[in-house]
């Protein structure tokens, strides 16, 4: 809420230099500080900011007292972690580390200048962000203490003399609520528990009879809005008076004005001023304000704005008193059709993505509204349409910048009740939550782009009966946005929508049964039955929590109070695996397997027609939790190199062509048949022609044709065409190809998508060539390797007794914080233009067609054999081991050469398919073995390959 009192001559900006002390013992309020002085030699801080931010705190010890759950326990126990924990080289793996560190008390004080004009005004201290509990004293009387983790602090200091006072602030830190320690609100896990004041601080001198609260609550169908004005007063009451209400749109082209309106009241008529918080002498006046056929609605298309102006004149015991507060609202309204979210009676698909409050530099959430547009710019360039705030509430910036830009907000309040807290047993958590859901309402709920709440995040304890209470309260209270009882659970009939994490293509300890792991490569696969079973929404639950390779050459961008000594453990211990000079190919190689995983779990969603949308688990990396490297953005929201936002965006935006494959992987004598499905959520329905091409590796097309022409595209995701056929014989194969589904409309606008395919030669059995041997025993390979064989050595998975759990997609998450779910591993690194792959089209990084080769596979530890040996095709390791693998290495043994397969290359039919990629592979490498080509250049020990076997 913006206020004409903000304006100088009756508010003082405080930001500056105040004194302060550190009080890690608690004693400054019994020594009272307030009345003497901080104690020692007198230091200053700027406030705005943190005292960590600005160096004063702790080093970081191994008993730092932080404030979040460690899961893995191995920095404090393994041998590989002691120099980590050397005093002087402290290094923790599971989360950003700070400069310092502190958690406690801390004092500011300084002097301020009352202005004479103020005398017969009230003043109030206001304190924008707050970590976490502030106590103020204005000379030496105490005035008050807030805890709010969400919205301004508030002192009314009262009448002031005119002249010089002291404003003292104390800031506690510690956990004042168990609002649970990984409540990214107060976590180390993110932001980091910091201490002290920031965004605005100011002291504004207000009138007798203001203006407390203005809630502006649209109409769309009667292009109007009607404002419910709060009135605050003291004793001698609000007395008569008026309210007047206009609006102007200031955002879009074209100028709109509307009202005045006026109403006039007189306080002794008020009703209802005790559940509005209004003290006796206060008043409530509602207006409805007609915006005419001229209003325009806000969305993510057309983020039209207005500028309310509210004008309050009142006489109290024969004395005038003025008041304008400015507010600003869009008319917009959600609501839910059948299974889909609406956005003004339109059906929308949320695509979000977390903000779990990361912000290394400062350690503390930006409080100007550009940095705010920069994210927001960053997640529009992806196609996402909404932030998910993970247990906790941003500040005033970041709805000014979402409402700008037409851009969803889902808040939370600063809980994450689990892990040791819980909801519903009568514990203090349960009163601060409600606390904090009053406050956020009042403070951002006229911000059209709040959309969305949750309590907060994964609730424990006995929930369900406290959030269904909690969801009902609120939604009867403010029905300007959609509320559901949590992020993740539980899924209760008051819920306007669920957010549940059952919906997604790998969930929490599925491992290698998860679909993209256990199930062959199609583009089908949907939702529905989740869809079918509830008659609400479903927006899944943090999908995705692919992982890929850390990049260190992001280091250098930490240059503020958090650091990544994570990054530089991870780092030595890839070069004591002997692979620091792999690092940049470790991490594209698991980056585009990670992109590709992304794109199948987003498509999934938008192919489930009914479907409400989806969280990402993210688009940036979640630094905590034991390091989840989850993001094609790194915390700055910039690109790490391997994926671009525009590819992104061709598989999620508000118009996605979507094709419905049965398979990967063809015959060249194979029609590749498909459906085309349409996910369109724009901002009208589409007069379109829609095409498929199909495009060789180069680029060049070698097909084409229409799937529909001239046709009218609704909103929504149930438009399908097909089956549509693409002719066999126009690639004969071995090849990689692109089937891309293009949609152009009559305005000139163009939407494609594609998905790679591979075309190999009718299936034959493959015979092995004359001067190859093939064998599954290790003592056989050697002996005929030995005396001057060429020798396939293909391991079965079972003959290998190492712990590795080998997969299809990257890490889910990260091995430290889900105990070594499966799989361990970040995709296979390999050279496409090695000879072994002649025949088995590849791009050097973990392609669908390698899905055959990999189920069921092993990888072997490469420990024993010599460090120049490199794989042909390497697994990359979780970074939290950096072991040595290997799927597929060659090497000199006595006076033959040996290749040595872990991968599953039986050629045979089962019951995922018919396994013309693990044909063609095999193919391909007996071709190689048995060429010229099949010269390595590393030679081993029968002893030493033997250690493959471990």
């Amino acid at each position: 809420m913006l206020t004409d009192e903000s304006v100088s001559l009756w508010s003082l900006d405080l930001a500056g230099q105040w004194r302060c002390a550190l009080d890690p013992e608690g004693v400054g309020e019994v020594q009272q500080w307030f009345r003497q002085g901080l104690p020692g030699e007198p230091q200053t801080l700027a406030l705005p900011g943190s005292v960590q931010h600005q160096g004063l705190g702790d080093p970081v010890g191994v008993d730092t007292p932080w404030t979040g759950s460690i899961v893995d326990r191995s920095f404090f126990t393994e041998d590989r972690y002691a120099p980590y924990r050397e005093p002087g080289n402290i290094a923790v793996p599971f989360w950003l580390q700070p400069r310092v560190y502190y958690r406690g008390a801390a004092w500011f004080q300084r002097e301020v200048e009352i202005p004479a004009g103020w005398s017969d005004r009230d003043v109030v201290l206001s304190l924008e962000r707050v970590h976490w509990e502030s106590t103020v004293w204005l000379d030496d009387v105490l005035v008050g203490t807030e805890r709010s983790l969400t919205t301004a602090h508030r002192f009314d200091l009262g009448r002031l003399s005119p002249g010089r006072h002291l404003v003292t602030v104390r800031v506690d830190n510690r956990t004042v609520i168990d609002v649970g320690p990984n409540a990214h609100s107060i976590s180390d896990h993110t932001q980091g528990n910091w201490n002290g004041v920031v965004g605005s601080l100011t002291l504004t001198a207000t009138p007798r009879v203001r203006i407390s609260r203005v809630r502006v609550m649209p109409d769309v169908a009667a292009r109007s809005a009607r404002v419910k004005v709060d009135i605050a007063a003291g004793s001698a009451g609000a007395g008569t008076g008026s309210v007047r209400v206009s609006a102007r749109r200031f955002n879009v082209p074209g100028q709109h004005e509307a009202g005045p309106v006026e109403v006039e009241f007189e306080a002794e008529y008020s009703r209802d001023l005790g559940e509005r918080g209004l003290t006796s002498g206060g008043a409530h006046v509602d207006l409805d304000l007609p915006l005419g056929d001229g209003a325009l609605t806000w969305d993510e298309f057309q983020p039209a704005l207005y500028d309310v102006t509210v004008e309050l004149a009142t006489v109290v015991d024969g004395g005038e008193h003025h008041d304008t507060v400015r507010t600003v609202f869009g008319l917009r309204e959600v609501g839910v059709e059948d299974t889909q979210v609406t956005i003004n009676g339109r059906r929308t698909f949320i695509r979000g993505t977390l903000e779990s409050c990361v912000f290394p530099l400062t350690g503390y959430p930006p409080t100007d509204v550009g940095s705010w547009r920069r994210i927001i710019a960053v997640c529009r360039e992806h196609g996402l349409n909404l932030l998910r705030f993970h247990s906790w509430c941003p500040p005033e910036a970041a709805f000014v910048a979402a409402d700008e830009a037409g851009f969803y907000l889902q808040v939370e309040g600063p809980v994450w009740a689990n892990q040791g807290a819980a909801l519903g047993e009568g514990r203090p958590v349960d009163g601060y939550l409600l606390e904090e859901t009053r406050r956020i309402l009042d403070a951002y709920g006229n911000h059209p782009s709040f959309v969305m709440m949750a309590h907060g995040n994964e609730p424990g304890g006995r929930d369900a009966e406290f959030l269904a209470s909690w969801v009902t309260t609120w939604r009867t209270s403010d029905p300007r946005r959609l509320y559901t009882s949590g992020a993740g659970w539980p899924a209760i009939t008051e819920n306007d929508f669920d957010n549940i994490p059952d919906p997604r293509a790998h969930r929490w300890g599925e491992g290698l049964e998860s679909r993209l792991n256990g199930r062959a490569p199609e583009t089908r696969s949907d939702y529905r039955q989740w869809v079918e079973s509830r008659p609400r929404p479903i927006v899944s639950h943090e999908i995705g929590q692919w992982c890929a390779y850390p990049d260190f050459d992001e280091v250098s961008r930490y240059t503020g109070l958090l650091r990544p000594e994570n990054f530089g453990i991870f780092a030595d211990f890839l070069e004591q695996g002997g692979m620091s000079d792999q690092a940049g190919a470790f991490l594209q190689a698991s980056g585009r397997l990670q992109l590709l995983c992304y794109k199948e779990d987003i498509e999934a969603a938008l192919r489930t027609e009914g479907f409400g949308g989806f969280h990402l688990l993210g688009l940036t990396d979640f630094p905590g939790q034991g390091t989840a490297l989850v993001g094609v953005l790194n915390p700055f929201w910039e690109s790490k190199g391997y994926a671009t936002a525009d590819e992104f965006a061709r598989f999620c935006g508000p118009t996605v062509p979507l094709a419905r494959l049965p398979r990967r992987v063809w015959s060249a004598d194979q029609e590749i048949e498909f459906e085309v499905q349409l996910a369109h959520f724009g901002a009208a329905p589409l007069d379109a022609d829609v095409t498929w091409s199909l495009r060789d590796q180069d680029g060049a097309e070698v097909g084409s044709g229409p799937v529909a022409r001239g046709v009218r595209v609704p909103v929504g995701n149930g438009t399908r065409f097909g089956p549509v056929r693409v002719p066999a014989g126009l690639v004969a194969g071995p090849a990689q190809v692109t089937l891309a589904v293009a949609v152009q409309d009559v305005a000139g606008a163009r939407y494609e998508n594609d998905w790679d395919l591979w075309v190999y030669p009718v299936a034959e059995d493959v015979a092995v060539p004359e001067p190859v041997v093939v064998t599954s025993d290790l003592e056989e390979a050697v002996e005929r390797a030995s005396g001057g064989a060429a020798v396939l050595l293909e391991l079965d998975a079972a003959s290998i007794g190492n712990d590795v759990a080998l997969g299809f997609t990257p890490a889910f998450w990260n091995t430290a914080w889900t105990k070594g779910q499966a799989p361990h591993t970040l995709g296979v690194l390999h050279d496409p233009r090695h000879p072994a792959f002649r025949q088995f089209p590849t791009g050097g990084t973990t392609d669908w067609q390698w899905w055959e080769l990999l189920k069921g596979a092993r990888a072997m530890l490469l420990d024993g054999l010599p460090a120049g040996l490199r794989p042909v095709a390497q697994p990359i390791d979780t970074w939290f081991e950096a072991r040595r693998l290997g799927v597929l290495l060659e090497a000199r043994i006595g006076a033959g050469r040996i290749m040595v397969s872990s991968l599953n290359l039986d050629p045979n039919p089962d019951a995922d398919g018919d396994r013309l990629a693990a044909r063609q592979f095999r193919r391909s490498l007996l071709e190689y073995l048995a060429g010229a080509d099949f010269a390595p250049t590393q030679t081993v020990t029968p002893s030493q390959l033997a250690t493959v076997l471990r």
